[in-house]
C-alpha cells in the first residue's frame, strides 16, 4: 500500500471516530453506579435527600401503565415484619412464574446475593427502589432500562427458601419498609396515595401523606 493511500486511510478512520463520538456519547441515557452500588443490597442514594430531610412518592398521580404488581395473581404467604422482622413480603404463585418491574427504572443489581439467591434491584426515578429474590433466572442485567410491567426474572427457590416464591422488598435511601404502603397486597392493585419519606438522623421514616384539611380548606 502506498504511503499516500495509508494517509488517506487514516484520515477516514480519524474522520468517521469524530462522527461517531457523538452517537456514543448521545446513547449513554443509563446512569452509571458505583462498584458497591451494583454488589450490596442496602446503599443509599447519591443525593436522594441533598435538598431537604424529605422527599414524596405520587403514587397518586402515575396512571395504569406505569404500574404493575410484581407478580400478578399472586398470593401473600410470608407478611412484612413477620418471622422476626422480616424484610420484604412473600408472593406467590407457581414455579418458574413471570416477575415483572413495579415501575420504571434502571436494574441497579442483578446477581446471586447470599440468602436472597439470586435478585435483582431496580432503581426508580422518584428514589424508589424495588427487589425481587430467590429467582430462578434473573432476566436482565445492571444497568438495563426497564419499563412497568416488563418481565425481570422467573421465580424460584435460589437463596435460603423452602418453596418457589418471588420476595418482594421496597427501599428508600437503601433502608427496606412495608411494601403494602405502595401496593394493596392482599387486592394487587396500587394505592393511588402519596407517600412521604423523612430522613431522621440515620432512618428513614415512611408514611402516608395526609394534606391538612385546614390548609386545603384554606385553598378553597
Amino acid at each position: 500500500m502506498s504511503a499516500l493511500r495509508k494517509k488517506d486511510m487514516k484520515n477516514i478512520l480519524i474522520l468517521l471516530t469524530v462522527l461517531l463520538l457523538p452517537l456514543t456519547a448521545d446513547g449513554q441515557d443509563k446512569p452509571s453506579f458505583s462498584a458497591r452500588e451494583m454488589a450490596d443490597v442496602r446503599v443509599a442514594t447519591p443525593g436522594l435527600f441533598a435538598k431537604s430531610n424529605h422527599i414524596y412518592l405520587h403514587l397518586d398521580s402515575l396512571k395504569d401503565h406505569e404500574y404493575a404488581f410484581p407478580l400478578p395473581g399472586g398470593k401473600v404467604i410470608s407478611a412484612y415484619g413477620t418471622r422476626g422482622g422480616h424484610s420484604g413480603t412473600d408472593i406467590k404463585t407457581c414455579a418458574k412464574d413471570t416477575i415483572r418491574a413495579a415501575f420504571d427504572g434502571v436494574v441497579r443489581m442483578s446477581k446471586p446475593y447470599y440468602a436472597y439467591g439470586n435478585i435483582v434491584v431496580i432503581r426508580h426515578a422518584n428514589g424508589l427502589e424495588t427487589l425481587y429474590s430467590h429467582n430462578f433466572k434473573n432476566l436482565v442485567k445492571a444497568g438495563d432500562v426497564v419499563k412497568a410491567g416488563q418481565a425481570i426474572g422467573l421465580t424460584g427457590r435460589t437463596g435460603r427458601a423452602t418453596t418457589e416464591h418471588v420476595h418482594f422488598e421496597t427501599r428508600i435511601n437503601g433502608q427496606h419498609f412495608n411494601p403494602n404502603l405502595i401496593f394493596d397486597l392482599k387486592e394487587r392493585t396500587l394505592r393511588k396515595e402519596r407517600i412521604k419519606c423523612t430522613k431522621n438522623g440515620s432512618k428513614i421514616v415512611v408514611k402516608t401523606h395526609t394534606p391538612d384539611s385546614r390548609i386545603a380548606q384554606s385553598k378553597k
